[in-house]
């Protein structure tokens, strides 16, 4: 090899050696970020005031490290999911709103709509087959998930728990499918039969998988006298061990099945509650809503005690209001109050969630915003707190950053966007707000419109929080103008309707219901 040969071999060497090392650099100067997402967490079940004034509910529930998060960063009183899981978690990972992606009402069965049926309404062919990695599965929606952006990025990426985004024999009920390295006891189903180790968490055997409700993976779990919510945040910390030895920043979705149904107690908290007096169903919840906190509180102890703290994201969510309607003690559709109804309603019970946002020198400690947002905002937000540019998605995204909010640090800024909730469904229990609906917020106020009758409600949040007063016969204007907003929102992104049985035709859009 002569002279010239040799130094460019050397010169290219160096070139990829520097571009290798600029590379690691960019990648170890990331944060690791955790989405900690509890399942039908209500606004009120926790120890935080997220509203003017401390409720029944805070002074109920203790969750001391909900505490301790709100104190290290920013709590919202303001934010929202939609009414049931499916949808929202389909908007998280992919930066739809579900008009968009279809995927409106929970998922299950490989083409099995989970529609209760009605005497006047017939509903929609949805994406019932939910969140798929190919294109060409039916009833499917096909999409650049987050997940798998982040790790094109750098990313370890771990799913931690409840899945729920592909159905069954689809392969996006794998959530390793959809971008993440790990997956520990993610599948298709939402729901489970059962916390309990003693009771293989929903197995009918143990060291077996019974489908669907059977939670899988966590055989060697079985027969022992322990809760999932423990056994999760075990699995997590592993996996995070693991992540020292690949030198990566990671992505934790750290997704609880708590507090889902069944009402089964947590051992670790259960008496004391029941000492207080509760009635069973409620001293169940109140021990499973500790033991989410437990959880919590561990994996930030980790993160001190590992020194990632401050180099470690970490957002909490609930995927939906709280559930209300069915399971729970005392009188239905009021456990979410000041809040009307709960899960599975258009009302403020069913969509406004618990939501806590830690970044470390970014985020002011003990912070409050009032600025409103939604699940799907949290898509581009993460992306940007990863600094990831320029990328690309097979989907149009409705989600907008809310980096600036945390940022700024500012008690109060203009709401200039308008929010839409779209459920052209029938969930199946009965109760206030339940019901195919389209909804939209925007600044003070809220539009609620139901397909069944074509009727309108109007609630001015920021004075009525409980929705109790309908303005829409009073003021028609605002209705007018916030029916042709969702009208041409839902036409633009080419929403599914429900049809009149009688009839075959399709339920009007809200516009050219209030012009009829």
């Amino acid at each position: 090899m002569n002279k010239l040969k040799y130094r460019l071999l050397i010169l290219t060497v160096l070139i990829l050696v520097m571009a290798a090392c600029s590379a690691k650099e960019e990648e170890s100067g990331k944060p690791n970020i955790i989405v900690f997402l509890v399942d039908d967490l209500g606004w009120q079940d926790t120890s935080v005031p997220l509203w003017k004034d401390t409720t029944v509910w805070n002074r109920l529930y203790q969750t001391p490290n909900m505490e301790r998060l709100a104190s290290e960063g920013m709590k919202f009183t303001q934010a929202y999911a939609h009414s049931v899981c499916s949808p929202t978690r389909t908007s998280l990972i992919t930066g739809m709103n579900p008009a968009r992606h279809k995927v409106t009402n929970w998922t299950l069965l490989k083409d099995v709509s989970q529609d209760h049926q009605d005497d006047i309404l017939g509903f929609p062919s949805w994406n019932l087959n939910g969140l798929q990695p190919v294109d060409g599965i039916n009833n499917a929606v096909f999409a650049t998930t987050l997940p798998s952006l982040l790790k094109d990025h750098g990313y370890h990426t771990i799913h931690i728990g409840k899945a729920h985004w592909g159905a069954m024999g689809t392969p996006g009920e794998n959530p390793k499918n959809l971008g993440f390295n790990v997956n520990i006891a993610g599948h298709a189903a939402g729901g489970l039969g059962s916390f309990l180790g003693e009771k293989n968490f929903g197995n009918a055997k143990p060291g077996e998988h019974t489908k669907p409700w059977g939670v899988p993976g966590l055989e060697k779990y079985h027969g022992d006298t322990i809760n999932l919510t423990e056994v999760l945040t075990l699995e997590a910390i592993k996996a995070l061990e693991k992540v020292k030895d690949i030198d990566k920043p990671f992505y934790l979705y750290m997704s609880h099945y708590t507090v889902h149904i069944p009402l089964e107690p947590d051992s670790r908290f259960y008496q004391k509650y029941k000492d207080m007096g509760l009635e069973e169903p409620e001293a169940r919840y109140a021990s499973m809503i500790e033991g989410m906190d437990k959880s919590l509180g561990d994996l930030m102890d980790y993160l001190e005690e590992n020194n990632l703290a401050k180099n470690t994201i970490i957002l909490f969510m609930s995927d939906n209001g709280g559930l209300s309607a069915v399971a729970r003690g005392g009188l239905p559709h009021t456990h979410n109050w000041p809040l009307n109804s709960g899960k599975g309603s258009a009302y403020e019970g069913g969509t406004r969630v618990p939501m806590l946002v830690k970044w470390p020198g970014v985020v002011q400690p003990s912070s409050t915003s009032h600025d409103y947002l939604i699940i799907e905002d949290f898509f581009p937000t993460i992306l940007e707190m990863a600094n990831i540019q320029n990328y690309k998605t097979i989907q149009q995204v409705d989600g907008k950053s809310f980096v600036t909010v945390l940022k700024n640090n500012a008690e109060k800024t203009p709401n200039s966007r308008s929010l839409i909730w779209h459920y052209p469904n029938k969930w199946g229990p009965e109760g206030p707000g339940i019901g195919a609906t389209s909804s939209i917020r925007d600044g003070e106020w809220k539009l609620i419109y139901w397909y069944k009758t074509g009727e309108f409600e109007l609630f001015n949040i920021d004075r009525d929080i409980g929705e109790k007063t309908n303005l829409a016969a009073t003021e028609p204007e605002i209705v007018k103008t916030l029916a042709k907003k969702l009208g041409e929102y839902l036409r633009s992104v080419e929403a599914e309707r429900p049809q009149f049985l009688a009839s075959g035709k399709t339920c009007p859009w809200p516009d050219e219901e209030f012009n009829n």
